[in-house]
């Protein structure tokens, strides 16, 4: 993990940013020897289907797997909630 002024990532703030975003670095930010910020790079997702798909035993067909799927929204909107808000 690098540690960085607030003012090196204003001056740098695309090499940071590519280097967060390919290396996976995690970057802290920090403001009068104070820790305010760390960038890190965002979490990989996959959908359910995704995840299912390669198991080696038969777990679910591929209707099976797209019936689950679509159970599994029931009374759920698309909508992604900022767990931040």
């Amino acid at each position: 993990m690098q540690t960085i002024t607030a003012t090196e990532l204003t001056r740098n703030t695309r090499e940071i940013l590519d280097r967060v975003a390919t290396r996976g670095e995690v970057v802290t930010i920090e403001r009068n020897h104070t820790m305010i910020a760390q960038i890190m790079p965002a979490q990989k997702t996959m959908t359910a289907t995704q995840a299912l798909t390669g198991l080696t035993l038969p777990f679910l067909t591929p209707m099976q797997a797209s019936s689950w799927l679509t159970q599994s929204k029931d009374g759920f909107g698309d909508a992604v909630l900022d767990p931040w808000a």
